[in-house]
């Protein structure tokens, strides 16, 4: 992903800030009991950095384990969404190449959707400065369950419309832990897990949450609605109650810091 791209895309947000906060999944419990297990270490009473906080649904989530968190933003847009949502939690603006925090200073750094918008080349470095001995690095990622024939089927036609090149939603193809640290300096030692969980909405939910995705946020509107118009006659086809089952596997990478 080129750094024009990688630009646009991840500002491409702050409009739409409170359509992402509204229709966007959360995260499952059991996506941090992995994260505790493969980090050999609590959240309760750790001290964690979520960054590329967006509208905060992972910040909220982390600091209801327990966890003292401070987040990291760089659209204004999002981290005004982000105040509103998740109150009493301080928010920097800053991003993961640039990291404003103190050496040394947190047991976990998070990013939750927010990995592929940095430069690994920057971002592996940054993490470890900020990590203390034995703190972990975590990143994570809501995938659509390809193997679900309804997902697999609409991402085909989201690819015959943007071509395949652009047709991930997040902005970012291919397989995250392949991906994750390609052209860091020094790969760190990682694991690796998926966690399936599902949740069920209405079809104005999920065509919201759909479209909260950078690729839809940088299309144009008429061509947007076009899109949508006719994804909603899908989906009605498969779901006629109007109530659609998403099915998510996590795909959550942990390093820890020697």
């Amino acid at each position: 992903m080129n750094a024009s791209f990688r630009s646009t895309h991840a500002h491409s947000f702050n409009a739409a800030a409170a359509q992402y906060a509204a229709n966007r999944p959360t995260y499952p419990p059991a996506l941090f009991d992995a994260l505790e297990d493969l980090a050999g270490r609590p959240l309760a009473g750790a001290r964690v950095a979520d960054i590329g906080a967006g509208t905060g649904i992972a910040t909220a989530l982390l600091k209801s384990r327990g966890a003292h968190v401070l987040a990291v933003e760089p659209g204004e847009g999002m981290a005004a969404q982000f105040r509103r949502s998740v109150p009493g939690v301080p928010v920097l603006r800053g991003d993961g190449n640039a990291l404003p925090l103190a050496t040394a200073s947190t047991d976990f750094l998070t990013y939750a959707q927010a990995w592929h918008w940095t430069d690994p080349a920057r971002s592996v470095p940054e993490a470890l400065r900020v990590l203390r001995p034995g703190g972990a690095l975590a990143l994570w990622w809501n995938m659509d369950a390809q193997d679900v024939p309804w997902i697999a089927a609409q991402a085909d036609r989201i690819k015959r419309h943007f071509g395949a090149e652009h047709a991930s939603k997040s902005g970012a193809g291919g397989t995250r832990t392949e991906l994750a640290f390609a052209g860091a300096p020094d790969v760190p030692a990682h694991t690796h897990r998926v966690v399936r969980w599902s949740r069920t909405v209405s079809v104005d939910t999920h065509l919201a949450n759909v479209g909260s995705h950078s690729i839809f946020l940088v299309l144009g509107e008429e061509d947007a609605r076009a899109f949508f118009a006719e994804e909603r006659q899908h989906l009605l086809e498969v779901f006629p109650d109007g109530l659609v089952e998403e099915v998510y596997d996590v795909e959550l990478i942990v390093a820890t810091r020697p």
